[in-house]
């Protein structure tokens, strides 16, 4: 298929959304920053979240197919799952909703079935992009959108494409982490070594540098595609986070879906078996508010990724007509992306960190997609 010049622009500058594994949580503690500079003149900025609306007088359906780990992932999935059933509570919509199989292989017939019955289809997680464009395109009075996918072809008219700046939030934890650490040395696991993935490293480590350029950051991924257990590896989670706390880091930043859970169990172990404590950070969701009270203690606060304000702003345009296909970027500036100060562990640096923003939102701070 000939792609126009705009299509070869975006490509270039968003490669590395090609890749992803990851989701969101509270209102309370969001972020705001402009709109994605980088994104061709034809990207749409997406809108920010709606607060309440009364139910439609005639709603449409929605079909939401999950990544393979479905409900209960803690993580994106959840995460569009809230999204979903937001927009129960508030517009009235129905959704139904499956999880393919364990190798993924059924995606396309999944996505098919919804489209056989809801007028709006959602494919969530990267690994949906090819699948769910060859679906809308033989579909095309259907709408569907796909979380943090970039097909390798044009996408179909009818697919819009929900992307976020996860470097900028990870560029807060970054910055948290080395106004909160003691020893300057700080760690970053990544669940599986994609260029999506590294997004968050990257962002991770110019924040922590925008800090304390001296600081030492710690960097380990879980697995290397085409192995994506890494986003589902509690234990080696654990393995990893804790050799990192034994080689000095008093913090380390997990970006790897499920496997956090095990960065948790170790910040606990470590901390409860020696002379000093180190701290966790959570990805997606708000990790404070659904892990095991246990580890709650240990989570300085976790990089808010908001699948749930794509979908549910994505179904409310759709619920209304205004359905908008294409690219639409969910960053700092519409809620897309933020940080949770659950349990107050950040709240002595709250200040800096809104500085911060504040420079990102100006264009003071440009936050790297890549590493230096």
């Amino acid at each position: 298929m000939k792609k126009n010049k705009s299509w070869r622009v975006l490509l270039a500058l968003l490669a590395t959304l090609t890749m992803v594994a990851a989701a969101c949580g509270d209102d309370d503690d969001d972020t705001t920053a402009p709109a994605d500079t980088t994104a061709p003149a034809d990207t749409t900025t997406a809108p920010a979240a709606a607060t309440t609306a009364p139910p439609a007088a005639s709603a449409i359906s929605v079909g939401l197919v999950y990544d393979t780990t479905g409900r209960g992932d803690q993580s994106f999935n959840d995460a569009a799952a809230a999204g979903g059933d937001q927009a129960t509570a508030e517009l009235g919509v129905e959704f139904s909703e499956a999880t393919p199989n364990a190798d993924g292989s059924n995606r396309a017939e999944l996505l098919q079935l919804q489209a056989d019955t809801n007028p709006l289809v959602f494919g969530i997680g990267f690994l949906f992009a090819d699948e769910i464009n060859g679906v809308a395109l033989a579909n095309p009075t259907v709408n569907f959108a796909v979380v943090d996918g970039v097909p390798t072809e044009d996408p179909a008219p009818n697919l819009a494409l929900l992307l976020f700046a996860e470097h900028e939030g990870s560029f807060l934890m970054g910055a948290a982490a080395a106004l909160k650490s003691e020893t300057g040395t700080i760690g970053f696991i990544g669940g599986v070594n994609v260029d999506l993935i590294k997004k968050f490293e990257a962002g991770f480590t110019a924040g922590a540098q925008y800090i304390n350029p001296d600081i030492e950051v710690l960097a380990e991924y879980i697995t290397q595609p085409p192995d994506f257990t890494g986003f589902n590896s509690p234990d080696r989670g654990k393995e990893i986070g804790l050799s990192m706390y034994d080689d000095g880091a008093d913090i380390v930043y997990a970006a790897a879906g499920g496997s956090g859970g095990g960065l948790f169990e170790a910040a606990k172990e470590f901390s409860e078996g020696g002379d000093s404590k180190v701290w966790a950070i959570g990805v997606d969701s708000d990790q404070y508010n659904i892990v095991d009270p246990a580890v709650r203690d240990y989570i300085l606060t976790s990089m808010l990724k908001r699948v749930d304000v794509a979908v549910f702003n994505t179904i409310e345009a759709a619920n209304s007509g205004a359905f908008v296909p294409g690219f639409n970027i969910f960053n700092l500036a519409v809620d897309g992306v933020g940080y949770s100060t659950s349990g107050g562990f950040v709240d002595d640096i709250t200040g800096d960190l809104e500085d911060i923003k504040a420079k990102i939102i100006s264009g003071e701070i440009v936050v790297p997609e890549t590493l230096a």
